[in-house]
């Protein structure tokens, strides 16, 4: 019996995978690449108009997560899954043609509704004897998926607009067909337990992790400080060009995928999900404050590199973490808050970052950031968390 649920639960993951590689295909074209670049150049609109629907994008995508976890624990995933890969379809098919900038802002949130429902699913399916494997590899398709889309979408915005266009259509059309075959069944019974225990289960749970909700914000946050500088960071400090740049991006982001699943598998058989963070927040801080001291570039090749692995064992026990902490009645609604508080940072973080390269240097980011790292990892070292099951 136990090897029938093992390997359903293979298939399902195996199936979430598949639909979660396409819509981060999509996702990573269109909000680094075909937004930016097909805005500005073949529609006409201003950078500011570009930027707003940038920010529409990650703004819908966040404040709705909450939402649809609480919707996942009332309905079945195909049904949320399913009308959330219409509506980003409708989002993309109009703005291929929407060269109004409120109709371009629009559709652009319009898109980040519809990604948001099948990462919230993807966790709820992870089974608590494999919580960091599953969490690896669940980062890495994430990272293949948003990585390998952007790459395409760049390369056929050059030499064929329209085609690119197709290519993002196509890839969404057959996700959405796909969530047809996610099972329809409700895996929990959310309307047994009373609303106000229900309510009451969350708050402790809340109470009980609030050791975790620095970590949630300020980690994202801090990444997110790196975005808008890091460009600039590597022509002025690091003195490469964009070429270079890239293969330094590649390094550390090649790396990071590499090392999702070993670490996942390392960290569920050692069990200390605590000492992962806070050796891996250590060493991320260690690094870029190394890399701050602009070293030649064949350090920085290997810095990048080791920013990688750093970033590959962090994630996967950090969402591990979360998990024990979630009631099984609630696991939509919790990974919904988890993922707002996590997309808070992602939206502070860029506009901290460009504010402090602005009164000072680009530098100076990249030391902010290792140093806000650095404290999150001595917190979790020295904190006394006590998670289920560890």
């Amino acid at each position: 019996m136990n090897d029938l649920i093992n390997r359903s639960n293979r298939e399902e993951m195996a199936l979430l995978g598949v639909i979660l590689l396409l819509v981060m295909f999509v996702r990573g074209a269109v909000a680094a690449s075909f937004i930016p670049i097909y805005g500005e150049k073949m529609l006409g609109l201003s950078l500011d108009v570009v930027g707003t629907a940038i920010t529409a994008h990650f703004l819908t995508d966040t404040a709705l997560k909450m939402v649809i976890g609480w919707l996942l624990d009332r309905f079945s995933a195909r049904t949320i899954v399913h009308a959330g890969l219409l509506v980003s379809l409708s989002g993309l098919a109009l703005m291929q043609n929407a060269d109004v900038p409120w109709l371009f802002i629009v559709s652009a949130a319009l898109f980040g509704i519809g990604v948001s429902p099948i990462w919230i699913v993807c966790l709820t399916k992870v089974s608590a004897n494999r919580r960091s494997t599953q969490m690896g590899f669940l980062y890495t398709i994430w990272f293949i998926g948003f990585g390998s889309g952007l790459i395409a979408s760049n390369l056929l915005l050059d030499r064929a607009p329209a085609a690119a266009g197709r290519l993002l259509i196509a890839a969404t059309v057959l996700s959405w067909a796909l969530s047809l075959m996610i099972t329809n069944r409700r895996e929990r019974a959310i309307g047994t337990i009373p609303p106000a225990r229900q309510i009451a289960l969350l708050r402790e749970k809340l109470a009980a992790m609030r050791a975790l909700l620095p970590g949630m914000v300020l980690q994202t946050a801090g990444a997110g400080m790196l975005l808008p500088v890091l460009p600039a960071f590597a022509e002025k400090e690091l003195a490469v060009d964009s070429g270079t740049y890239s293969l330094i991006l590649v390094a550390a982001g090649g790396l990071t995928v590499l090392g999702l699943m070993p670490m996942g598998r390392l960290s569920d058989r050692l069990g200390h999900k605590r000492a992962f963070l806070a050796a891996g927040f250590g060493a991320f801080s260690a690094l870029l404050l190394l890399l701050a001291t602009a070293p030649p570039f064949w350090e920085c090749l290997l810095i990048a590199g080791a920013l990688g692995i750093a970033y590959s064992a962090v994630l996967p026990a950090w969402n591990a973490l979360l998990a024990s902490y979630l009631p099984k009645s609630q696991e939509g609604l919790g990974w919904g808050i988890f993922s707002t508080l996590e997309g808070i940072g992602v939206m502070i973080g860029p506009a901290a970052g460009g504010i402090i390269a602005t009164i000072g240097e680009e530098a100076d980011v990249v030391w902010t950031s290792g140093v806000l790292f650095g404290l999150i990892g001595l917190f979790y070292l020295l904190y006394p968390l006590r998670p289920a099951g560890e």
